[in-house]
């Protein structure tokens, strides 16, 4: 251990740029647990640090040492989402010469902002700080309440959350289904961060003691898992066969109103494909799925188009898709809101049924109001080609499919959203995630989409059907478990059966009622011994 406690001392008493680049350092490291590599043993380097830098703020004030813990929080979560969103900047170069320029800002500005959510943890932390293993627990509640902020405010963005470092694993990540992702990364903060008291400890057993309880958590998650998990497949919702389709289109083709035959003649053609011997294309399946922001046209508005989904649709089969539309005009508008919505089009070419978006994507679906005269002023616009960006739906119901379950429908971004994004009122059969992920590229982006959209269907306990236009489209069952999917890139057809939906979870029903308890106990348990 004597290797270890230098390294705490010289994290301890850095100072000044050391201090930062250290934090820096660790931080980035934590995006190495996440997807698509899953290290997540490594979550220990970033939590260990964590507590190692707060360790070493020292000052005359509380609120110095505020201010001395928050900035090491800030650089410590400048280097997390540095690392963990770089793949942004790809979203800027499919209009390069519209949004080149603005690149900065999504993959530096941004990470600078969110950095300073885990500052207000560290600094929090740091006023409260026990002395042992108690500010293990401490830093665990004020890193969990801080990303629990990240997840709301403003909306709320929580993407990358420090749970999902745990998310990988699949016995791991069934903890979800009673903790939720905001308890979750409770844990993964004081399991992660268990090890710093080997190199600080004073005595035997305050070095080994908060690991060997860490170790403990994990095996205790770990059967936990396997239990839950059954041994055999999921069974099938009786007379269900799914066909997804992922086109697999260049983002800077697929918003082009000169590519629209093109467009609709690739989905057809590709809906229509044999995938062996013995299938008959769409005449074998009952639903066709295709992904988010299908055409760069009004589908609605476009009776060619339905005309000629109806004529490739075989008797009592159903297309559910992803398409713009049009609603009513306003009073004192000249033009109607256009909703980035989920439609579904039956054997006869007519709309049964549709969910427009509820949670947009602020810049790149719309501006946000406080900002959007000054953002106009300079020429700037959001990322979609609507004019005046798209409006948000008003209400999360079920969508309703003839020969389906009732679905949790989810746009893209709306499945990062742990609870928050389930409708009213019954509980669905499953969750529709319709995606466009062709904007981030072969890039880590999509495969932390995937990855968010995953720990959903766990904390549901719901099966999830995911269809996105380059990938990664996949059919879950409600444990999480990938029962069929479509590489990142590849064009194809995949069909599936639809698992049936497990009973509700602890979390389903409860939400974070035990996230909130886990809060209370860490900080009970956590500032006992300074009380004492």
């Amino acid at each position: 251990m004597t290797a270890l406690a230098a390294l705490a001392d010289r994290v301890i008493l850095a100072w000044g740029w050391p201090k930062r680049l250290i934090a820096l350092a660790a931080g980035a490291s934590g995006a190495l647990a996440l997807a698509p590599l899953d290290l997540w043993p490594l979550l220990v380097v970033p939590m260990t640090v964590a507590v190692w830098l707060i360790d070493g703020a020292v000052a005359d004030s509380r609120a110095g040492r505020f201010r001395a813990a928050a900035l090491a929080g800030w650089w410590w979560g400048f280097g997390y989402h540095l690392a963990g969103l770089w793949w942004l900047g790809a979203a800027f170069l499919v209009e390069a010469d519209k949004f080149a320029w603005a690149m900065p800002l999504g993959v530096v500005a941004l990470p600078a902002f969110l950095a300073l959510f885990p500052a207000l943890g560290f600094g929090f932390a740091r006023l409260f700080w026990p002395s042992g293993a108690g500010r293990i627990l401490v830093l665990a509640a004020m890193l969990a309440l801080s990303e629990w902020l990240r997840g709301h405010v403003l909306t709320g963005f929580p993407w990358n959350v420090y749970g999902m470092m745990l998310a990988g694993p699949e016995w791991l990540a069934q903890s979800a289904s009673l903790v939720g992702l905001y308890g979750l990364t409770l844990l993964a903060v004081a399991i992660g961060a268990a090890p710093a008291a080997l190199g600080t400890g004073e005595t035997a057993r305050a070095r080994w003691q908060p690991t060997g309880l860490a170790v403990v958590a994990l095996a205790a998650m770990a059967a936990f898992g396997a239990w839950r998990v059954p041994a055999g497949p999921t069974a099938a919702v009786a007379g269900v066969k799914l066909r997804l389709m992922q086109p697999n289109l260049p983002q800077d083709a697929k918003f082009s109103p000169s590519n629209s035959e093109m467009i609709l003649a690739r989905y057809l053609a590709l809906s229509d494909r044999a995938t062996g011997p013995k299938t008959l294309g769409v005449q074998d399946v009952t639903h066709l799925i295709w992904p988010e922001s299908a055409f760069p046209f009004l589908l609605g508005r476009t009776p060619q188009a339905l005309a000629r989904i109806a004529a490739l649709l075989p008797p009592g089969a159903t297309l559910i898709t992803g398409a713009a539309r049009a609603g009513e005009v306003l009073p004192g508008e000249s033009r109607p809101p256009i909703y980035n919505s989920i439609q579904v089009v039956d054997d006869e070419g007519v709309i049964a049924g549709s969910y427009d978006k509820v949670h947009l994507v602020p810049f790149g679906e719309y501006l946000p109001p406080f900002l959007e005269r000054l953002i106009r002023a300079v020429g700037l616009s959001e990322f979609v080609s609507v004019p005046g960006g798209f409006a948000s739906g008003t209400r999360r119901t079920p969508l309703q499919v003839r020969g389906l379950p009732p679905a949790a429908a989810l746009i893209c971004y709306e499945v990062v959203f742990p609870g928050a994004a389930m409708p009213s009122g019954p509980r669905p059969g499953y969750i529709l995630n319709l995606t466009n992920d062709g904007w981030f590229g072969r890039t880590s982006g999509p495969y932390q989409h995937l990855a968010q959209a995953r720990l959903r269907a766990i904390e549901e306990g719901l099966p999830l059907v995911r269809v996105a236009n380059t990938g990664i489209s996949a059919v879950l069952d409600g444990h999480g478990r990938v029962r069929a999917a479509l590489a990142l890139g590849e064009s194809g057809v995949l069909d599936a059966s639809l698992p049936r939906a497990g009973p509700p979870t602890p979390y389903s029903r409860f939400g974070d009622v035990f996230f909130a308890c886990l809060i209370v106990t860490s900080l009970l348990f956590g500032l006992w011994p300074r009380r004492k």
